[in-house]
């Protein structure tokens, strides 16, 4: 079978490509790596330019079982050209979109791809899938929750690289992802949800003006506090860095915005049982929300108002009958070590 299958994709025919690609993806993943160094991956990447829906789709297959438990042969394909197909593929169909994502969510799991699919306008497919508002042709088309699933865990794994957060938040993936967040702010969707947040966590640290994107969305600072307080515990701690960005990059801008939203009960929750990290990053941000003019304003009148206090005790002490003169030393000494 193997030998019928590399002739059938070599020999340039058609149907033959159809058929040797539908054989492919049935070999086990032994026969599929030694296939891959047998010269097969060009012509599946050649199918996807194909006008033929069937080809296109056989050759998804069998790229998605060839990428499968393999980084080398992931590496070959998007070196091979496969990205810029995938993002021209024509979008008229729901099983090839489906495709389309579910491969770009395997080759994307290969660190040395990211870049590569970065900069092939996947970034921008990826975005117009999250939001529905893919190009289509019939018009609209579904957009099942598995394939925006699959469009945000893409989005993730390619922000976890420092030079692709400015491109995302350059092609608008930062509403996108807050348009999410801020829907499924209910508990529909919260595995995407919580994928949407750890994304826009890289964003942010990448980004300043992905934290004046996110402060200015509506809903957005709101959603971000809900997650605080009742999200899934890797969700919370998305939350909570993302508000810790925020305030630190202006505090006197973001703080009253956060507090408006009520965040400090959840917070405080969440600096006693959230995870390790969660914790530490609420115990950062609690101190930054506390106005600290008026706190200190506050901390002064309330030492000065014990020293009064202190006083007239010592007063009363003094004027008691009976008082100690040791008792009296001791009031003395308190009221020297408050000043």
């Amino acid at each position: 079978m193997e030998e019928f299958v590399v002739e059938a994709l070599l020999s340039g025919d058609g149907g033959a490509q159809i058929q040797g690609a539908i054989e492919l993806s049935k070999l086990n993943s032994k026969q599929r790596h030694r296939l891959a160094d047998r010269g097969v991956i060009p012509p599946l990447i050649s199918m996807l330019r194909s006008q033929d829906a069937g080809a296109i789709e056989a050759s998804l297959f069998a790229l998605l079982a060839l990428a499968f438990g393999s980084e080398r042969n992931k590496i070959q394909i998007v070196k091979g050209g496969a990205i810029p197909a995938m993002v021209n593929l024509p979008r008229g169909s729901q099983p090839l979109v489906e495709l389309t994502v579910t491969a770009m969510l395997i080759l994307s799991s290969c660190g040395a791809n990211k870049l590569a699919i970065a900069s092939s306008g996947a970034i921008e497919t990826l975005i117009a899938i999250i939001s529905g508002e893919i190009p289509a042709n019939p018009p609209r088309i579904a957009i099942s929750p598995q394939t925006k699933l699959d469009a945000v865990s893409t989005l993730l794994n390619l922000s976890t690289s420092r030079r692709i957060a400015p491109l995302i938040v350059a092609s608008g993936g930062v509403p996108s992802l807050l348009d999410l967040i801020v829907a499924s702010s209910s508990p529909r969707s919260p595995e995407a949800t919580e994928k949407a947040m750890a994304a826009l966590e890289n964003v942010v640290a990448s980004s300043s003006h992905a934290i004046h994107e996110v402060a200015g969305h509506d809903g957005a600072i709101r959603a971000l506090v809900e997650a605080v307080e009742e999200g899934s515990p890797e969700c919370r701690e998305h939350a909570v860095a993302i508000l810790l960005a925020m305030v630190r990059s202006c505090r006197d801008k973001h703080r009253e915005a956060v507090l408006r939203e009520g965040a400090v009960p959840g917070l405080l929750e969440l600096s006693v049982d959230g995870t390790w990290r969660a914790k530490e990053m609420a115990q950062h941000l609690l101190p930054l929300l506390r106005d600290c003019s008026d706190y200190g304003a506050r901390a002064k009148h309330e030492k000065k108002q014990k020293k009064h206090e202190l006083v007239e005790q010592l007063m009363e002490e003094i004027d008691a009958e009976g008082a100690s003169l040791r008792l009296v030393e001791e009031m003395v000494a308190k009221l020297k070590l408050d000043r």
